[in-house]
């Protein structure tokens, strides 16, 4: 069938093929090699997009919209959709790289072929592809070298791709594939890295420049690469590159109809570009504002644990990045100055702050202290924290005893829940230290075993004229009296002081139980984020809104989520503004003089717990409400059975108040964050209620170290696990367990160390340190001792 040599030929003629064999023998060549194309491209399929090429970060962004942080994810990438990629963005990259993109097959049979004559010549491999075959390689392939194999599976791949998937699905593709430099993977990220901006808002000048950027960023970055090529990759040397390359895509985009001539007239030099930002840390306070912003989205069920570590989500945050700035600030300087744990390493290790700034209107957190460094200390002391919040608890038993009022003495229990008498801040309590403390219907309480309570005021003063020793509660909460308010707590009936605290904001899983007196003093542990969250409650003249720290989530395919404020009236407006009027004297010449700003008007409360194992002070303006807390508590996980330390010499001061060093934060912080807002008045409280246990006798003047106050409780078990034991004092005329004798001595049997609903052991002693000159808080007792409020 094959005449060769020739048959018919003598010589060497018979060697020279026939035209018919040459003509064949090409037939059969090309025949096979497009057989072989048709088998290849048959048993080709698209592949699944290489999990790299779709792997992202989540974004979260400040307050005012600028980027706080890219995390979460494997590589800093937030795909977006092509709606939200400017039509510039996509003609520039067609023009530059690819005219024929919308007609051709996939590939450019020309550009391929000068590819592969470079590649056989050792030169240049690069060069010859189309957007797609670029799709292909950045987000399909795994193999990304440059050989003739990879270039050939390369073409049918993207042949096949060319077929299947449409032109817009691959545009979409390239431009959230690609890699611009500085990090950023897809158009998203690089918009952010380069001009601060979405995709969305991006102008042609700056398409251009981006198209520019993906021939290489070492060589286009304008800001340079200097550690990679010192001469050749210079600032000046790349811009000049950039500006080129800008120019040229302008002018074709110009040349093929997508851009007019006014249009380009605008973009003659390089677009006004940022300088790169090294990769953002969760150091400082970043990482409890992520963290918290996390918790947040997951908590409302926007989207899982799981969906968020696969990245793509923008987050957009409550937090001010000058709030939270200063706030740190005014945490570090009082650690500078005060505290110093190589001088005083007994009493100044293990120092914690916390803090939390919420908007009464909205309420936003504005701003959190979570730690010294979230990479170091990783419990974000602005949420819980266990450390308890001592007398600051005070204005929820106000607000109750205003809401719903005192229980009548001479109804049954029943009957008395309804027949209430609301009452008034000139309302007279006594402010008797060591008071033995009384149900709402006279009669003693008593504890299963028969115990009785006895409240300690601070320094074991009473305060008050002898012998009823009676103030009214707006004194006895500027002085902080500890007394006063157990006995008004349970004549308004704990159930209702906890009800309060709960309609405040306060979550009602982080109150202590509402059985034993020293409920009413701070026993629990709510967060500096709650605390300042339902102070704001009483800011807003009793509108309660739950604090969030996230108003928007994000990703490709658009909004996921929208924060929506809800108002509830926890109080009328009536009853918050007399608790924010009798707060205002705590501030105005109380317990909490540090915190007083100048020209505006403050109202807070200072809180410190028994033992001195934690101070507290909250308060607020009529924009904002601040929750600052200061304990000692081992970081060192390896340490067995870890408590709150006391804090007793802790900076040099003789004890932790409150009033001192919470308060000094407070007010620093607070002067700088309301700098430049306009002044705003409280509204001027409506009379309230009817004035209980009234006397003819004017309210007594406290005398000068009756104006201290004293620590609050740390945990530990209720009376009914712990037996009470407490011992006599000598030089009393009463003794411990002569229930019939009251004779009015300022004499304490024991110092509890109260943490939980029960208010503490009788025979711990009590520390013999006076209160500090700075103003204290108050320290409760009781015959089962109270804890300090």
């Amino acid at each position: 069938m094959i005449d060769y040599p020739r048959y018919d030929r003598d010589g060497w003629r018979r060697w020279v093929p026939s035209w018919k064999l040459v003509s064949g023998l090409c037939i059969g060549f090309f025949g096979t090699m497009v057989a072989a194309a048709g088998i290849a491209y048959a048993m080709v399929s698209v592949p699944v997009v290489d999990d790299s090429a779709t792997a992202q970060n989540n974004v979260y962004y400040w307050a005012d919209g600028s980027r706080m942080v890219a995390t979460g994810g494997e590589r800093n990438r937030q795909s977006v959709d092509l709606s939200q990629i400017p039509k510039d963005m996509r003609n520039a990259i067609i023009s530059q790289e690819n005219k024929t993109f919308y007609s051709d097959s996939g590939i450019d049979p020309k550009g391929i072929a000068r590819a592969v004559f470079n590649m056989a010549k050792g030169g240049d491999t690069q060069g010859g592809s189309t957007i797609t075959q670029q799709y292909v390689k950045n987000a399909m392939l795994n193999d990304q070298s440059q050989t003739i194999s990879r270039k050939v599976k390369e073409i049918f791949v993207s042949i096949k791709v060319g077929t299947d998937v449409s032109k817009d699905d691959i545009l979409e593709g390239y431009l959230n594939s690609a890699y611009y430099g500085r990090g950023a993977y897809g158009i998203q990220a690089a918009s952010r890295a380069y001009f601060n901006v979405d995709a969305v808002d991006l102008n042609a000048g700056q398409c251009a420049f981006l198209s520019a950027v993906l021939k290489g960023a070492t060589y286009y970055d304008p800001a340079g690469s200097a550690s990679i090529d010192p001469t050749g990759a210079s600032p000046e040397a790349n811009q000049k590159r950039a500006q080129s390359q800008m120019q040229d895509t302008l002018d074709k985009m110009v040349e093929y109809g997508h851009l007019s001539q006014a249009e380009r007239a605008k973009y003659t030099t390089l677009p006004k570009w940022k300088n790169p930002e090294s990769n953002a840390q969760l150091g400082g306070q970043i990482g409890y504002l992520v963290r918290l912003a996390k918790s947040s989205v997951v908590k409302n069920d926007v989207v899982s644990e799981q969906q968020l570590e696969k990245g793509g989500y923008s987050i957009y945050t409550t937090f001010d990045k000058k709030k939270v700035n200063e706030l740190e600030k005014a945490v570090q300087k009082v650690y500078k100055k005060n505290i110093d744990a190589k001088k005083r390493p007994e009493t100044d290790t293990h120092v914690q702050f916390g803090g939390a700034s919420v908007n009464p209107e909205t309420g936003a957190i504005e701003a959190i202290y979570g730690g010294e460094d979230a990479t170091k200390h990783f419990t974000n002391n602005a949420d819980v924290t266990g450390a308890q919040v001592g007398s600051t608890f005070k204005p929820y038993v106000l607000a109750a005893a205003m809401k719903w009022g005192v229980r009548d003495p001479d109804l049954g229990e029943t009957q008395a829940q309804d027949e209430r008498t609301v009452v008034s801040p000139k309302s007279l309590y006594s402010g008797k230290n060591n008071l033995k403390i009384k149900n709402y219907d006279g009669s003693i309480w008593q504890n299963e075993k028969g115990e009785q309570w006895r409240q300690e005021n601070d320094g074991k003063d009473s305060v008050g004229e002898a012998p009823d020793y009676q103030i009214d509660l707006r004194e006895a909460m500027r002085e902080s009296v500890n007394s006063a308010f157990v006995q008004l707590g349970m004549d308004v009936g704990l159930d209702k002081v906890k009800e309060s605290a709960v309609d405040s904001g306060l979550l009602e899983d982080s109150l202590a139980g509402a059985g034993y007196p020293s409920f009413s003093i701070g026993v629990s542990d709510p967060s500096a984020i709650r605390m300042a969250g339902s102070y704001a409650t009483f800011a807003d003249s009793g509108k309660q809104r739950d604090p969030f720290s996230v108003t928007k989530v994000t990703n490709k395919d658009g909004t996921l989520f929208s924060h929506k404020v809800e108002t509830k009236q926890a109080f009328t407006a009536k009853v918050a503004d007399n608790v924010t009027d009798v707060l205002k004297t705590v501030v105005e010449k109380g317990t909490g003089t540090n915190a007083q700003l100048q020209g505006r008007e403050v109202a807070g409360k200072t809180g410190t717990t028994d033992g001195n194992k934690s101070a507290w002070f909250v308060g607020y303006t009529p924009q904002l409400s601040t929750a600052i807390s200061m304990f000692r508590y081992p970081d060192d996980e390896t340490i067995k059975n870890r408590s709150f330390l006391e804090m007793y010499g802790t900076g040099g001061e003789k004890k932790i108040h409150g009033a001192s060093f919470p308060s000094v934060i407070w007010q620093d912080y607070m002067e700088d964050a309301m700098k430049g807002k306009k002044v705003e008045k409280f509204p001027k409280p409506e009379p309230i209620g009817e004035v209980i246990n009234d006397a003819p006798s004017p309210t007594p003047t406290p005398s000068p170290s009756e104006t201290e106050e004293k620590p609050s409780p740390s945990p530990t078990p209720s009376p009914s696990k712990t037996e009470v034991t407490p011992s006599p004092t000598p030089t009393e005329s009463c003794g411990p367990f002569d229930f019939n004798c009251d004779d009015g001595n300022n004499g304490s049997n024991g110092n509890g160390n109260g943490g939980n609903d029960a208010g503490g052991t009788g025979n711990s002693p009590s520390p013999s340190t006076s209160p500090s000159e700075t103003g204290g808080e108050e320290d409760d007792g009781g015959f089962i001792r109270g804890p300090n409020g």
